[in-house]
């Protein structure tokens, strides 16, 4: 089967059955867009910055609290400009899969208090 023949198929998914589709591809290292990867085992599978540990929901999270780019990029000397927007596009065209790991965070957080 091709792509062209399999993209109908794909874009009658229900949103969360693309998460899934998205999910299955990227088991191992996959880049998911310019500069964002999962890895297994790197915190917890969630999409990073390319080569670092920095979450994109930690990002999103981040900047909903107040945090600017540029406080972000002074706490995370390591990133880009072009890393952050990078994230946003992500955190855009995978919303539902952020903010799912927004609320796993907030939840287990309260578990811990």
């Amino acid at each position: 089967m091709t792509l062209k023949e399999l993209e109908p198929q794909l874009l009658a998914l229900s949103e969360s059955e693309k998460i899934q589709a998205v999910q299955l591809l990227s088991q191992g290292k996959a880049i998911l867009g310019r500069g964002i990867e999962k890895t297994p085992g790197v915190c917890g599978g969630s999409a990073c910055i390319a080569g670092t540990r920095i979450t994109v929901w930690g990002l999103v999270e981040s900047k909903r609290i107040g945090y600017s780019e540029a406080d972000l990029l002074t706490s995370y000397p390591t990133i880009s400009a072009t890393d952050i927007a990078n994230a946003w596009a992500y955190a855009a065209a995978f919303s539902d899969e952020i903010e799912a790991e927004i609320k796993d965070n907030d939840e287990s957080m309260n578990q811990e208090i």
